[in-house]
């Protein structure tokens, strides 16, 4: 499955999910030595059930535990990483969180929460891994976001909040960086075909597929080879950007 090595490190935060773990599998495919960051509420045995499943596959994915909102186990995290692998060369921005509720109903915690994971983490991560980056005159850094950044999405102020949030970030971070070498742009999946997705009840699933132009729902491989093109060599010139990949639901 996986190609002789590039000699390059990859971090991808919420990497044991469904998204996630895509990216992980297609990013080692490319040669890269993956670390699949986890928090999972320190549930250490379901990471590592996935990390045997993935094995099984052919892929060798490390792992790394880290509370990708609280500062310090960030920091612990990637000085883990650096120690054992070598400073990162790609970092993909994809654990996140939902707590879905009408704003009404919404309390500061449910509204806290979600902008904590889902936006503050990626300073906190882009932060630490910036420095050496831009000592060795190349990086990229990949932030997933959504579709309802773009369009907003009923019971979601929160979330929508946070990721469009992701996208003003990456436009003012490439801007500091991109004469260094270093890329940042946001991925903007639409509705993916995940657990998630899996779960909702198959009425909600038509009415949903009814307002998606390609009629189906993503595949989180085609995700993830949106993400390997931007983590590749050859994407070099393209940075501040956010690339769509939502079936045509919102197009802007």
């Amino acid at each position: 499955m996986k190609s002789s090595s590039n000699g390059k490190v990859a971090l991808v935060t919420g990497g044991t999910g469904g998204i996630g773990g895509e990216i992980c599998k297609a990013l080692a495919e490319e040669g890269y030595q993956v670390i699949a960051g986890y928090y999972s509420g320190g549930q250490h045995d379901k990471a590592q059930k996935w990390q045997i499943e993935v094995g099984k596959e052919g892929y060798d994915i490390a792992l790394a535990y880290g509370n990708i909102r609280d500062w310090e186990s960030c920091q612990e995290c990637i000085e883990g990483i650096n120690k054992e692998f070598g400073s990162i060369d790609v970092l993909v921005n994809n654990g996140g969180i939902t707590q879905d509720t009408t704003v009404k109903r919404m309390t500061p915690q449910q509204w806290d929460d979600v902008i904590a994971t889902n936006l503050t983490s990626v300073f906190y991560m882009t932060r630490l891994v910036i420095n050496d980056m831009l000592a060795k005159g190349f990086g990229r850094i990949i932030n997933i976001s959504s579709v309802n950044a773009q369009k907003g999405q009923f019971g979601q102020a929160n979330y929508s909040a946070a990721k469009a949030g992701m996208h003003g970030f990456t436009k003012a971070v490439a801007q500091e960086v991109a004469a260094k070498g270093i890329t940042v742009n946001t991925v903007s999946p639409g509705y993916t075909e995940t657990s998630m997705i899996k779960a909702v009840p198959e009425d909600i699933r038509q009415q949903i597929l009814k307002g998606i132009p390609v009629g189906r729902f993503g595949q989180p491989e085609e995700i993830a080879r949106v993400v390997t093109f931007l983590a590749s060599e050859g994407s070099g010139f393209i940075t501040g950007t956010d690339i769509s990949a939502n079936g045509g639901q919102h197009m802007s």
